[in-house]
């Protein structure tokens, strides 16, 4: 009986929506009242809709996204793939690609021979074989290579953010596509294991480009500013212009995404670009930039907007002293960065200097040990231990820190370290491309790092596994992942940037969160850190009293793969940032700008403050400003409008 009910009810409300819409005999039959109502419901809904429509585009950029994903969709980008000349890798574990002649080594070779000096030697760290030569530049020719960016920018900074968004794209397309012979030229030059070429130089690079696509454009719009009541009838807001040309001396560690970095917030913004390059890794970089000059070529600009220097610290010079350079972005040491401060301050030129860091990772005792330690060994090897925001001192809190290093002691003992290419009979690799750890870039760093290890030893210091260069692979650069205990602020590791695979455990006594913060903030570096605790609320307390530029609760490196974060620290680590809006602004000049706000309205000056000046007037009309915008009181405020008539 119900069913019937229901169905008649339904039947009958079908029925009237009929003739209430179709029917126009009906419509004229109904009570005019319940007309009125039903438009006002409709009018109410309707704008109610549109209203939350405009707050939700507004909070989530809907329409932004809608526009930017049918872009991608219908607007193709070119490949690039047949315009690029990828070097033939030299793999490990095929000498028919070797030079028969080619000596074995068993130390590196010199970056410059005197018998050629205006050539770079280029090697590879892990086998020590020979990869070819690039050029020393002069600082003429880094002059000249300044200069041909900065007549190509002339035409580039008048390109469209969609025209930007597609030489953009188009290196994407690239990326996306060569992602393995990407890692294998990285692991060539740089002595990475593939799979950290991946993820620190695919992953990053790809997450900018696409941040970049998204958010690029709407970082760099007017940002409208507030107006004070005197200045009522004016708009005021900020734009962002090109500087003009960037000049970038990019570090080692990271070749191929140190080489695209500056080069994408730089040419989004409406730069051009000059990039110095690593001597240590110029053989990779020559490639690298290639597809950059691809990516602008095959979309119809000058490709000269981006160039590339190798050489030596003289061409880094030259490039710092340039005139046709607008601003220096530096990456490097802090020694170096100073350096870089020194040459640009004749000139008064702009510096952003990223000096690397000594990041703490701090482990409270409420964590459960088998989660963290697949973070503590991320975080001290990765790369190699060669990584700006790497974790150089792990904080252990004191009741678990026994437990933690008997747990994590054989973990590393048991890395694999050897040539990430495979079986090579000059390194006597034997693990094929299955290894944990690369070599090191630079073989003084090994030097380095022994020199560390060696002091906090005799200072009181334990080396549980390794301590010592790995020479079971021939004549590479390798030092062996090591894990050292006891750890103190009296030794040079504790505030010298290691930059290598070391694991430095620190013991937090009585599991004093205030006596973590003050170990973590005893240090000169200060760039990132984490905390690790079962309360999240904990970690964010204790990181929040942390003297670094970023900081995670429960992860680590995060900060960089969230691209609309800027990147950069204090103290050591350097000042400015990159990444984020930020960043990108960074690469623009802030322009304050004025308009008239209402048409046919103009500011003129009073005749009480115009020249010829009469004293008694202009004070009078002053002090009635002063006192209409900033007094107190009402009375005072009536007694300014008075003297604003009587003196004006």
């Amino acid at each position: 009986m119900a069913s019937t009910c229901e169905a008649s009810s339904a039947a009958n409300g079908a029925a009237l929506l009929k003739k209430l819409f179709f029917a126009a005999d009906y419509a004229e039959s109904i009570d005019p009242a319940a007309t009125k109502l039903i438009s006002i419901l409709l009018i109410f809904t309707a704008t109610f809709f549109v209203i939350a429509l405009y707050y939700v585009n507004k909070e989530w950029k809907l329409w932004r996204d809608v526009t930017l994903s049918l872009e991608a969709l219908f607007d193709r980008v070119p490949d690039i793939s047949n315009s690029i000349n990828l070097p033939t890798l030299m793999a490990d574990d095929n000498d028919e690609k070797k030079e028969e002649n080619e000596p074995i080594r068993t130390k590196p070779q010199p970056l410059v021979d005197p018998a050629s000096p205006t050539l770079v030697q280029c090697y590879s760290p892990a086998s020590l074989s020979n990869l070819g030569t690039v050029p020393n530049l002069s600082a003429k020719e880094v002059d000249e290579l300044a200069l041909r960016s900065k007549n190509a920018q002339q035409v580039w900074k008048s390109t469209t953010f969609a025209q930007r968004r597609r030489v953009l794209r188009t290196l994407q397309k690239y990326i996306v596509s060569h992602v393995d012979e990407i890692c294998q030229l990285c692991a060539q030059d740089s002595g990475k294991t593939q799979v950290d070429a991946l993820l620190g130089e695919i992953l990053t690079t790809c997450e900018k480009i696409r941040t970049l696509l998204h958010h690029g454009e709407t970082w760099l719009e007017r940002s409208p500013r507030d107006v004070n009541p005197m200045m009522m009838h004016k708009t005021a807001y900020v734009e962002y212009v090109p500087l003009g040309v960037l000049g970038i001396i990019a570090p080692w560690n990271y070749p191929f995404h140190n080489m695209l970095n500056h080069v994408l917030s730089g040419i989004f913004s409406g730069n051009g670009v000059v990039t110095k390059c690593s001597e240590h890794t110029s053989w990779s970089s020559v490639y690298f930039h290639s597809i950059c000059r691809a990516a602008l070529e095959e979309n119809g600009f000058d490709p000269d907007l981006v160039q590339l220097c190798t050489g030596m610290a003289e061409t880094g010079k030259a490039l710092v002293e340039c005139p046709h350079i607008d601003k220096i972005f530096f990456t490097g040491s802090p020694n170096v960065g100073r350096h870089v401060m020194k040459g640009a301050a004749p000139y008064l030129k702009p510096v952003v200097l990223e000096l690397g860091g000594k990041d703490a990772m701090v482990f409270c005792e409420d964590v459960k040990l088998n989660e963290v330690i697949p973070w503590a060994m991320r975080g001290c090897f990765q790369n190699c231990g060669q990584n700006c925001c790497g974790v150089e001192r792990l904080f252990v809190y004191e009741s678990i820190a026994s437990d933690f290093i008997d747990g994590i002691k054989d973990k590393v003992a048991t890395l694999r370290q050897g040539c990430p290419l495979g079986n090579d009979v000059d390194c006597g690799c034997p693990l094929g491309n299955d290894v944990d750890c690369g070599a090191m870039v630079m073989d003084q760093q090994c030097d380095l790092i022994q020199a560390l290890v060696d002091d906090a030893v005799k200072k009181g210091a334990t080396v549980h596994c390794g301590g010592k260069r790995n020479t079971s692979n021939g004549g590479g650069q390798f030092y062996q992942p090591t894990l050292l205990s006891g750890v103190t602020s009296e030794m040079r590791i504790w505030k010298e940037e290691v930059f290598g695979p070391i694991m430095c455990v620190v013991v937090v006594p009585g599991d004093n969160d205030d006596v973590c913060v003050n170990m973590v903030n005893d240090c000169p570096f200060g760039l990132g850190s984490s905390v690790y605790s079962a309360s999240k609320s904990r970690a964010l307390a204790i990181g929040s009293q942390f003297q670094t530029g970023m900081f995670t609760a429960n992860d680590f490196g995060v900060n960089y793969l969230i691209q609309s974060l800027p990147f950069g620290g204090v103290k050591e680590s350097g000042f400015g940032r990159f990444a984020g809006p930020e960043g990108l602004r960074s690469c623009c000049l802030e322009r304050s700008m004025v308009i008239d706000r209402i048409p046919g309205v103009k500011t003129t000056i009073p005749g009480a403050i115009d020249y010829p000046m009469n004293t008694k007037k202009g004070m009078g009309f002053g002090k009635g400003l002063v006192e209409l915008f900033y007094g107190d009181t009402l009375w005072g405020k009536v007694r300014a409008i008075v003297d604003l008539i009587r003196y004006g």
